[in-house]
């Protein structure tokens, strides 16, 4: 909540700000050619500009960061196993515990949401906590009731490690990170993925679930900890798909020089705006929000069903349902 009063304040400020730097950049002019600029205008622009701001501001603290939306893809592929045609994953990421006091319902809603599509498997990928894995603590009976047929499978995200909990020390931090695996895996009873694999049978067929640390190789790359090569041992020659907190993963190192034919993110958020269709995000994360393609290999970036900030604009929290299809070569 201080960070959004923070950058409330600060946006708030600078949009009251600018049509005074335009007017006085105009009263200055106007001292050169002798005629009068009138304030009015510039004052009811400002006022204008700061409701508009103050609007946007609620809409996406009390509806925009709850009215989540429910996305469906079909991933084709001849490399599909024949058992796993049909497979469906929901993917989930960027829960950020923190942002979801007082709304359990809507926390069930979304967990129920998450059920109704019947998933086979569940893929989160990363960002469960924020700053303290006490975070999650009032809400492990209601996450523990996620449901697929084989399970939840998970990663680590940038903030699981808490590297913004500036006030802890390094020991501290990495009990936080402890106790916080320890929650997933035996509160949850996630199956956690830390640089290794998961092998997933299905009518006699098997695919991998590769699951890697956090590995931040783009803008903002403050955790460096995955291991694809390890994560990767013992998936020879099965269909794989990859679980990679942030999306700068996949350029770096599984295009082109991995056989993955399928990976999926979070991480962006879409920094939480989008407007047409557009998001700031993109400035820095090529691949921010969606589905890329790079020959015969995807990646799917998931904007998250949270937020480090308690508001959403546009970009709206995200369930989304990806059906595996073989189809002949």
């Amino acid at each position: 909540m201080k960070f959004l009063l923070v950058v409330t304040l600060f946006f708030g400020t600078f949009l009251v700000l600018i049509p005074h730097v335009v007017y006085l950049l105009l009263k200055l002019f106007a001292l050169f050619f002798h005629f009068k600029v009138a304030y009015k205008a510039f004052g009811l622009t400002s006022l204008a500009l700061l409701l508009c701001w103050t609007v946007v501001v609620l809409y996406g603290y009390y509806v925009g960061r709850y009215d989540y939306e429910v996305k469906r893809w079909v991933y084709e592929d001849s490399r599909v196993p024949v058992g796993f045609d049909g497979y469906r994953i929901v993917h989930i990421s960027d829960l950020h515990m923190d942002g979801w006091k007082g709304r359990m319902n809507k926390l069930e809603e979304i967990v129920a949401t998450i059920n109704a599509q019947k998933p086979d498997l569940i893929c989160f990928t990363g960002d469960l906590a924020s700053l303290s894995p006490e975070e999650l603590e009032p809400f492990l009976s209601t996450l523990g009731k996620l449901k697929a047929v084989d399970g939840v499978v998970s990663v680590m995200g940038n903030h699981d490690y808490f590297p913004y909990a500036r006030v802890v020390s390094d020991s501290i931090r990495w009990q936080y990170v402890q106790q916080l695996v320890r929650m997933e895996r035996q509160a949850l009873g996630w199956h956690l993925l830390m640089n290794e694999s998961r092998c997933v049978k299905r009518e006699g067929d098997s695919i991998a679930i590769i699951g890697v640390e956090n590995q931040s190789v783009g803008a903002h790359p403050v955790v460096q900890r995955g291991r694809l090569s390890q994560a990767m041992q013992g998936t020879d020659g099965m269909f794989r798909v990859l679980l990679s907190h942030d999306p700068s993963h996949w350029r770096k190192e599984v295009v082109g020089k991995t056989d993955i034919p399928l990976t999926l993110s979070g991480h962006t958020h879409a920094m939480q705006f989008r407007v047409c269709g557009l998001t700031p995000s993109c400035l820095f994360y090529p691949e921010c929000d969606g589905l890329y393609m790079v020959d015969n290999q995807s990646l799917y970036v998931n904007i998250g069903l949270g937020g480090t900030i308690p508001m959403r604009v546009g970009a709206k929290p995200e369930i989304t349902v990806v059906t595996l299809r073989k189809i002949e070569s």
